[in-house]
């Protein structure tokens, strides 16, 4: 019996709202409008035929009485490549109708869209209106807007014979690229290599990525949009795989390179020691999920380049030769499960050895957040496997040491007045994964390096800036520029 009475008690009570709500006192006035969280919705450049992720926004009724909808509709209704949900209605066809919002309240509207395919090599505009037509005859409108981009579809594919790939448009890569042994991939300048999860560069032969200043080569993942709000997932490590530098490959060069937001970036497997394997210049390797650059028994050269932010190591040498001139070294790594180091170096592993022939670092700024961001480490008979490695004139976030291979370096530790990540200008924005480095005006990296270093391997830094106009170099790849400067 209390039961029935319960149930009716609440019967009763729902009653009474959709009464109220029946009863509500829908606005017919002119002056009676929607506000919205935005007047713009942008998706930014997406790949042409792939469904974008979901944007939101909401639409607000401030007034004190409630508005209807009569119609929501696309401008370009069945045609337009826009897909809209307003208040989990589909907008079938391009339009839906009746939808009521009480007064102080809100509903939520959210779109999707595929970019129809342009047969243009440029991004291509695609816009519409989403309108609002209120039971009062007024109409208001968020407008919409992306931009389509045509790309070449890799599936599959191998080169087995010299192959150049071209600037035309971005390549979309689906499954890992492979380079046969003895044939040669070149990318040309402003090439765009969009890898899709797990994919790939497996190189048996050689690749020569040739960039240029203002049109670099571009290797990334292909999702496009955003993870969360204001966080692409083009700024999240782990979008796809890395760049394979095989056991048969040698006389690999990458200039003027942007390769960010892999597993890992650069991996050279064990190979002949004194045949280069790989050069890397004027650079950018950054946001890898494991070792930003990784050489087993390899010859390597890397110049006026930024190696940053690894979960595992920026930098690990395992024996081999390799010499670093006026890089930024540097692991800030922002995301959660630990990172590695700046740089680890060593000759012996899993009861292996492996001779470290040459380590040489001249004008490095090495760093990131922890007290040590260098570790060396040599099999106990280091006498008898070769441990070699040198510093000079490189900013060092390490506890100071003398050694005679240590030559004319200072020490960014937390004595000084401006270290670690201070040494950088703009500050960086961990909340939307915006790091950069280039120097701050108090950095003790001004003014540090070796002049004759510089002019003799790279005179600009990676920018093209002149690094010897008063004759005092920076330490780390980028010159300081007062901002009234060129």
């Amino acid at each position: 019996m209390k039961r029935s009475l319960c149930l009716w008690a609440c019967l009763l009570l729902l009653s009474g709202v959709v009464s109220c709500m029946d009863d509500e006192d829908f606005s017919t006035s002119p002056s009676d409008r929607l506000v919205f969280s935005t007047d713009t919705v942008s998706f930014d450049t997406v790949i042409s035929g792939a469904p974008t992720n979901t944007r939101t926004f909401m639409v607000y009724n401030h007034g004190e009485k409630a508005l209807r909808v009569s119609r929501a509709s696309l401008g370009r209704g069945a045609a337009s490549p826009f897909r809209v949900n307003v208040d989990g209605t589909f907008l079938e066809g391009g339009q839906a109708g009746d939808f009521e919002i009480y007064a102080r309240d809100s509903i939520r509207v959210f779109l999707e869209m595929t970019a129809p395919v342009s047969d243009s090599d440029v991004p291509v505009a695609v816009e519409d209106d989403l309108m609002f037509q209120l039971e009062s005859g007024q109409t208001q409108s968020v407008h919409l807007v992306a931009y389509g981009q045509d790309v070449i579809l890799m599936r599959g594919q191998g080169f087995s014979s010299d192959t150049t790939l071209s600037a035309q448009r971005p390549y979309q890569v689906m499954d890992s690229l492979v380079v046969a042994e003895g044939a040669t991939l070149t990318l040309a300048a402003g090439t765009r290599l969009l890898f899709h999860p797990d994919a790939s560069l497996i190189v048996r032969g050689t690749v020569l990525a040739e960039g240029v200043l203002g049109d670099e080569v571009m290797m990334r993942g292909d999702r496009m949009g955003n993870m969360f709000t204001d966080q692409p997932y083009d700024l999240i490590p782990g979008q796809w795989g890395g760049i394979v530098l095989t056991s048969t490959s040698y006389g690999n060069h990458f200039n003027y390179c942007d390769i960010h937001s892999g597993s890992f970036g650069v991996r050279c497997d064990s190979s002949d020691v004194n045949r280069e394997k790989v050069r890397i210049e004027n650079s950018v390797l950054h946001n890898m999920q494991g070792d930003v650059l990784s050489a087993t028994s390899s010859s390597v050269f890397v110049g006026n380049s930024q190696l940053t932010n690894a979960g595992g190591n920026c930098v690990t040498l395992l024996g081999g030769r390799s010499r670093f001139v006026h890089c930024t070294i540097a692991n800030f790594y922002a995301f959660a499960g630990g990172r590695g180091v700046a740089l680890a170096y060593s000759n012996t592993a899993g009861g292996t050895d492996y001779p470290l022939h040459q380590a040489d670092f001249i004008n490095c700024l090495i760093t990131g957040y922890s007290d040590d961001e260098i570790m060396g480490t040599s099999k106990d008979d280091s006498e008898t496997v070769a441990f070699n490695y040198f510093f000079s004139h490189c900013l060092l976030n390490t506890p100071e040491f003398v050694d005679e291979r240590v030559v004319a370096c200072l020490w960014d530790n937390d004595e000084a007045d401006v270290c670690r990540e201070q040494n950088f200008n703009p500050p960086f924005d961990i909340d939307r994964l915006s790091f950069t480095f280039t120097l701050d005006s108090l950095s003790p990296a001004r003014g540090h390096a070796d002049a004759i270093a510089s002019r003799q391997y790279f005179p600009t830094d990676r920018l093209g800036r002149d690094r010897l106009t008063d004759g005092l170099p920076d330490i780390g790849c980028y010159q300081f520029i007062p901002h009234n400067e060129p």
